[in-house]
C-alpha cells in the first residue's frame, strides 16, 4: 500500500467516524441484495468458484499465463509431468550429475521432493492443456471451500463477505494464482476441515465426517507439518465434544462421525507410504526429508545445531547450500528473532495488509468469544509452530487462511456494532472496509498496467528459448555455462519427468568434469551452448565436440 494509498484510507476512517451514515440509502439497498442472495447457498458457492476462474481469465491481457521462474515451480512442474506418465517417481538417469538441480531428487529416483498435492494439481492442469489450468481450478476450488467453511459458522451474509475478501485478496493478483508454488491446495484442505467441524456437532452427518477427513488429506500431502499442527486441535476439540454431555451417545455418533473421518485417514497413512516407498524406496522416509539428507544438511527446527556444510560437484549448489541457506537461516537467538520479525511482516502484508487489519480493532471483543476458542487457539499454535521452523515463505501458512478468514469475519462483526454517543461509527467503519477491499482490485490492476508484469527476465527469456528450440526441427541437448557472479536464483536446468525422449534437454557444464560422455549420450541430437549470465541470454551452437 503506497502513502498515498495510506492517506486515502485514513480520511476514509475519519468520515466513517464523523458522518457513519453517509450514503446509507445506497449502501442498505446494495447490502439488502447482498443479503437476498447470500441465502441462497448453493447457488453463492457455485458463483464465487465460478467468478474466481472468469475473472483472472479476464485479465489474461494484463496478466499473461505466468512462466514459472523459482525452483520450487519447476519441481511441482516435474512432479506433474512425472504423474501425467503415469508414474509417481522415474528412474534415475546415467547422466544424472549433469542434470542435476534443485529442490529435485536424482537418487534413489528422479523425482520431486516436494509432497504430491500440488503436482497431482499441476498434472490436471497438463491434461487440460497446461499446468497453469490447475493452479486456476485450484484457487477456484478454494474460493468455494473457504465460503462453504464460512456459511458453517455464520450467517449467510457473513459468509458472502467473507468470499468477497478471498475474491479480491487471493485470486486475481496474488503469487498464489500467478505462479505455481501452491496454497490452494492446502488452504481448501483447511477450509474443509474447518466447515465440517461445526456441521458435525450441530448434524452428525458422514457427509461432513468425509470431507473433513478429505481436508486432513489434502493437508497431509501439501503442507504436512503445518496441516498436522492445524488439524490437531480440531481433533482435540472433536473428541471433548464426542465425550462430553451434549454430545450424543457414542454408539450413535460413532458411526457417523469417526468411521468415515478414519477410514479416509487410514486410506491416506497407506497411500503416503507408498508414495514414500516408490520415491524414496522408505515407507517411512518422506521426499523431503531425504533432499534435506542429501543436499542442504540444515536443522528444520529453530533450535537444533547446525550440521556441518556438505560440499558439491558445482559452484551453483556450493553457493546456494552452503553459503546462502546457512547465512541466511543461522541457528542463533539473534537470527530467529530476525526472522520471526521479517516472517510476521511478509504474512501480514500477503494476508491482511491495511484494509483488513482495520476489523481486528475489535480483536478483544473476538478473545471473549466462546464460538471463537478453537480458532484462536489453532492460529496461536499454527503460528508458533511457523515461527519454529527454520524456513518460511506466505504458502507455507496457507492452512491457517481458514482461521484467519474465520477470525477477520468474526472480528467485523462485532466492528459493525460498535456506536459512539448513539453514533453507528461501526457501520460505517465496516463500509469502509468493504470499499478498500474492492478498490484494492483496480489499484492493483493499474499498478500492473503501471510497471507492467513482474516476471523475472531470465525466466521470460528462458521461455522464450523453449519456443524457439520446441519449432526448431530436431531433438536438442542445451548446455547451461554460469558466469562466477551467476545468481543462483536463476536455474536454467530443469527437465521433463522422460528425460530421454524429451525435445529439449537441459544440462550443466560443470568445472572439472568432462562433458564428452553427456555427448556421446546424446550424440543424435543437436547441441547448443547457453551463456546463462550473458545481457541477454545468448544461445549458440555447441562447438566442444
Amino acid at each position: 500500500m503506497s502513502h498515498v494509498d495510506e492517506l486515502v484510507l485514513i480520511a476514509l476512517l475519519v468520515g466513517a467516524v464523523v458522518a457513519p451514515r453517509l450514503g446509507d440509502r445506497w449502501f442498505a439497498s446494495v447490502e439488502g441484495l447482498a443479503s437476498g442472495f447470500a441465502g441462497r447457498k448453493i447457488l453463492v458457492v457455485l458463483v464465487v468458484g465460478l467468478t474466481a476462474i472468469f475473472a483472472r481469465l479476464t485479465l489474461l491481457g494484463l496478466l499473461p499465463v505466468p512462466a514459472p521462474e523459482v525452483h520450487d515451480e519447476f519441481s511441482y512442474l516435474l512432479a506433474a509431468d512425472t504423474f501425467t506418465h503415469g508414474r509417481l517417481a522415474n528412474p534415475p538417469h546415467p547422466m544424472w550429475m549433469f542434470f542435476d538441480t534443485f529442490q529435485v531428487l536424482q537418487h534413489p529416483t528422479y523425482a520431486s521432493k516436494y509432497p504430491p498435492a500440488q503436482g497431482a494439481v499441476l498434472a490436471v492442469g497438463q491434461l487440460l492443456g497446461y499446468p497453469w489450468i490447475g493452479v486456476l481450478l485450484s484457487m477456484a476450488v478454494m474460493t468455494a471451500a473457504m465460503t462453504w467453511m464460512l456459511q458453517g459458522w455464520f450467517p449467510a451474509e457473513w459468509a458472502l463477505f467473507g468470499a468477497v475478501v478471498v475474491l479480491a485478496r487471493f485470486d486475481l493478483f496474488s503469487y498464489w494464482m500467478n505462479s505455481y508454488f501452491g496454497g490452494a491446495v492446502a488452504a481448501t484442505g483447511a477450509a474443509l476441515a474447518l466447515g465440517a467441524f461445526p456441521r458435525i456437532i450441530h448434524r452428525q452427518r458422514a457427509r461432513d465426517s468425509l470431507l473433513l477427513g478429505i481436508g486432513a488429506a489434502l493437508l497431509a500431502n501439501s503442507r504436512p507439518l503445518e496441516g498436522f499442527v492445524f488439524c490437531l486441535p480440531v481433533a482435540i476439540a472433536l473428541a471433548f465434544w464426542l465425550f462430553s454431555k451434549t454430545s450424543p451417545t457414542l454408539g450413535i455418533t460413532g458411526p457417523r462421525v469417526l468411521v468415515p473421518a478414519l477410514c479416509v485417514l487410514a486410506l491416506i497413512v497407506l497411500l503416503t507410504g507408498y508414495y514414500n516407498w516408490r520415491v524414496t524406496k522408505n515407507v517411512f522416509l518422506f521426499p523431503e526429508a531425504l533432499a534435506l539428507q542429501q543436499y542442504e544438511n540444515m536443522p528444520l527446527l529453530a533450535w537444533q545445531p547446525q550440521n556441518p556444510p556438505l560440499h558439491y560437484s558445482n559452484p551453483q549448489f556450493e553457493d546456494f547450500f552452503s553459503v546462502r541457506m546457512r547465512s541466511r537461516y543461522p541457528p542463533t537467538w539473534d537470527g530467529w528473532k530476525h526472522r520471526s520479525w521479517q516472517r510476521c511482516g511478509a504474512w501480514w502484508h500477503f494476508f491482511l495488509g491495511g484494509a483488513l487489519s482495520i476489523p481486528f480493532l475489535a480483536l478483544p471483543w473476538v478473545l471473549r468469544d466462546r464460538q471463537m476458542r478453537l480458532p484462536l487457539i489453532q492460529f496461536c499454535l499454527g503460528a508458533a509452530g511457523l515461527l519454529a521452523v527454520i524456513f518460511f515463505e506466505p504458502h507455507y501458512a496457507a492452512p491457517l487462511t481458514a482461521t484467519l478468514l474465520l477470525l477477520l469475519v468474526q472480528a467485523m462483526r462485532h466492528l459493525r456494532r460498535w456506536s459512539c454517543n448513539g453514533r453507528p461509527i461501526g457501520i460505517g467503519l465496516s463500509r469502509v472496509v468493504v470499499l478498500a477491499v474492492l478498490a484494492g482490485v483496480p489499484l492493483f490492476a493499474v499498478e500492473t498496467i503501471r510497471t507492467g508484469p513482474q516476471d523475472e527476465p531470465w525466466s521470460v527469456s528462458r521461455a522464450h528459448m523453449v519456443k524457439q528450440l520446441e519449432s526448431t526441427s530436431g531433438l536438442h541437448l542445451v548446455i547451461v555455462r554460469y558466469g562466477a557472479q551467476h545468481t543462483v536464483d536463476d536455474e536454467w536446468v530443469y527437465n521433463a519427468a522422460d528425460i530421454d525422449h524429451s525435445k529439449i534437454v537441459w544440462a550443466r557444464e560443470i568445472p572439472g568434469r568432462d562433458v564428452q560422455p553427456l555427448l556421446s549420450y546424446f550424440r543424435n541430437r543437436n547441441v547448443w551452448l547457453l551463456e546463462g549470465d550473458a545481457s541477454p541470454p545468448r544461445l549458440e551452437p555447441y562447438l566442444g565436440r
